[in-house]
């Protein structure tokens, strides 16, 4: 920016602060949404621990790129942004209940358009938002694996079924695996009976086949 006016310069400090304080950013077009249902927005995603804020693209720009983001192609239209931090108790956000807000308000508001955003650092589209959403929030995911941990054995894999998918497959099949089974005995012929004892080499390879 060339000659900077005040108020720009602490926009992007602001915007760079809250890049790097978010574990997840939402970006959206809000055009057409009015006073109330941007209100309604709002209060939903406090919830999930997000902050719904309007800025304008150029500085949103500058900024992401200042802490290595690169958000150019989610930048038009006018952008209203969803910085998932923490709830007001202080509990870490919930992304994926984040996501969830969005989703469902976008059914009931198509004036709402999801653009893409940032989670953990890594850029996701529009399609992996709505799979976000799908996700068990942070809570209930907490609560299904330390159920899990502390469930007998045989009601382990039941529980795993609520638990996300490739999680669930890899610890289930650990547990479904069983020992293999001894390797037959194989019958004597006459002639090896008629022999004298097996020789010490011979002990210890049966050892090794049972």
């Amino acid at each position: 920016m060339d000659n900077p006016r005040p108020e720009k310069v602490a926009k992007v400090a602001e915007l760079e602060r809250r890049f790097d304080d978010a574990s997840a950013v939402l970006l959206t077009e809000y055009r057409g949404l009015d006073v109330p249902a941007l209100a309604a927005l709002r209060a939903e995603l406090r919830t999930a621990g997000a902050e719904y804020k309007i800025y304008k693209n150029t500085l949103v720009r500058i900024a992401a790129r200042s802490v290595g983001l690169d958000l150019d192609a989610q930048l038009t239209g006018p952008t209203a942004i969803a910085f998932v931090g923490q709830r007001a108790d202080g509990t870490p956000g919930d992304a994926a209940a984040a996501a969830k807000a969005l989703r469902e308000f976008v059914r009931t508001h198509d004036a709402l358009v999801l653009k893409g955003g940032v989670v953990d650092g890594a850029a996701v589209s529009v399609e992996q938002i709505k799979v976000l959403a799908d996700l068990p929030s942070r809570e209930v995911l907490l609560a299904q694996i330390a159920g899990a941990l502390a469930a007998p054995m045989q009601q382990f894999a039941g529980l795993l079924q609520a638990m996300p998918r490739n999680l669930a497959y890899g610890i289930k099949a650990l547990i479904d695996t069983k020992p293999a089974d001894a390797a037959p005995v194989i019958e004597e012929s006459p002639a090896a009976e008629a022999t004298t004892d097996a020789t010490p080499a011979d002990a210890g390879s049966e050892e090794e086949n049972q």
